[in-house]
């Protein structure tokens, strides 16, 4: 019922508030409290209502709507699984995920479009890296994958110049924050309970003099929020993004590794402009540098966005150039770890704040691909920040952390630490490992 209301409500006019509302008067104790509406947050609270139907969940976002940062900013893209290390974890989620995302889509009627990728070497040199990412998509059993010369390139592609390149017919595209809303109503539907405009600030046990003290048993653990509403569980999971580590902090448990925010700023091409991209363009990776490069990428609603770059953002939501929190970004350049990262990336770090500034620079990093494509063809589009996890050393923590505490209030708290990219690709998979991991520790 909860549900229906929810979409008859968008379909007047987005009154989502609301109807969270109206569940937060209805109930304060819950078995499980997730905190984190993104597109992992609520891809886990669904997996978990659906195996454990008796028992009463909870979702807790600190924003007025659902998937609004970083599952609501990304590129769309549903990975294959080229990218990762054979044998990784992030390996087997991604090709388990994408196959779940095209199943799930179809159930649902969300539209999606299998438009495929190409990895394009456009020099010699990168021609060995790309025969080896070939075999380590082999390895992680991706579908489809084949190396296509120039002319097959052409063939895919018109407008795009190549040496070589790997194509992946099985990559796709979605509206993530359509399948994160998606999520969020079956998870409504299945008895469970949203509360938005609920920003967590403290995690503790309850006293026993407490008012709620006849449910101080069975439901020990007071969440707060920044309005100093609480709500009552028996154990928390927190999907975060970018306030992971904060949350860990507060709840008592370690704050390593840090989340250090990246900014990624898209252009767009021109609507006239974008017949000369079908499907996903990529350069081949250097293994030198932590990002992907400068890509082409087609959208659902038909655009085609350019990029992204990599900057430090002076704000964990700082989606223009200029946003600035003095707090996180003291936290930012503070912290060890990401000197140490800056001084063994300094030449990369140097030149994605360049092409930051100057547009000219982006366009002839695309014009290796699209030669083109020329600085008329393209505007300034959106951005999304990355919640990067780094350790203390400078590295990126590239793969899945899990973590808690000791102690009463540590041991009823599971912590994502870190579900990096391609994390929305992989949500349905990485949802069914948080809820084994959820069952294994809390004995559900």
């Amino acid at each position: 019922m909860a549900a229906a209301a929810l979409r008859r409500q968008r379909a007047a006019g987005g009154g989502a508030a609301a109807l969270w509302q109206a569940q937060r008067r209805q109930r304060s104790t819950f078995d499980v409290a997730v905190v984190g509406a993104g597109i992992v947050g609520l891809a886990s609270a669904r997996e978990l209502v659906r195996r454990h139907p008796s028992l009463a969940f909870a979702v807790l976002e600190k924003e007025k709507e659902l998937a609004h940062h970083q599952s609501g900013h990304n590129s769309g893209v549903i990975h294959s699984g080229i990218y990762y290390k054979p044998g990784s974890l992030k390996a087997k989620l991604c090709v388990q995920g994408a196959a779940l995302c095209y199943e799930y889509c179809d159930q649902k009627g969300i539209p999606y479009k299998q438009c495929g990728k190409l990895i394009v070497a456009v020099e010699q040199d990168e021609i060995p890296r790309l025969k080896a990412l070939y075999d380590r998509g082999l390895q992680n059993n991706v579908r489809g994958l084949k190396l296509i010369g120039a002319k097959e390139i052409q063939a895919k592609e018109p407008f795009c110049r190549g040496l070589m390149a790997l194509d992946s017919p099985y990559t796709g595209i979605v509206n993530y924050k359509q399948v994160a809303q998606s999520y969020a109503e079956d998870f409504q539907e299945a008895g469970g309970t949203i509360l938005t405009d609920f920003e967590v600030t403290n995690m503790e046990m309850a006293k026993e003099s407490s008012s709620e003290s006849e449910d101080g048993l069975k439901y020990p653990v007071v969440v707060r929020n920044s309005k100093g509403e609480e709500i009552y569980c028996r154990h928390i999971v927190t999907c975060a993004g970018l306030y992971s580590d904060r949350l860990s902090e507060i709840s008592g448990c370690s704050p390593e590794p840090r989340i250090v925010p990246f900014r990624g700023d898209y252009l767009v091409l021109k609507p006239e402009k974008c017949y000369m991209v079908k499907g996903n363009i990529y350069p081949v990776p250097n293994p030198r540098f932590p990002f992907l490069g400068f890509h082409f990428t087609p959208r659902m609603d038909g655009s085609v966005w350019l990029g992204p770059n990599a900057v430090l953002a002076f704000k964990r939501e700082g989606y223009r150039l200029f946003d600035f929190s003095a707090g996180d970004f003291l936290d930012a350049v503070t912290y060890s770890g990401l000197w140490k990262l800056v001084l063994r990336n300094l030449s990369y770090g140097l030149s994605e704040i360049y092409r930051a500034c100057f547009l000219s620079a982006q366009v002839k990093q695309l014009q290796k691909f699209i030669p083109e494509v020329t600085i008329n063809d393209v505007l300034r589009g959106p951005s999304g920040v990355r919640a990067q996890a780094l350790d203390s050393d400078g590295n990126l923590v590239d793969d899945f952390v899990f973590d808690g505490g000791s102690g009463d209030i540590g041991s009823r708290i599971l912590h994502v630490r870190n579900a990096p990219s391609p994390a929305a690709t992989s949500s349905l998979a990485i949802a069914k490992m948080i809820a084994d991991e959820v069952k294994r520790r809390f004995e559900l």
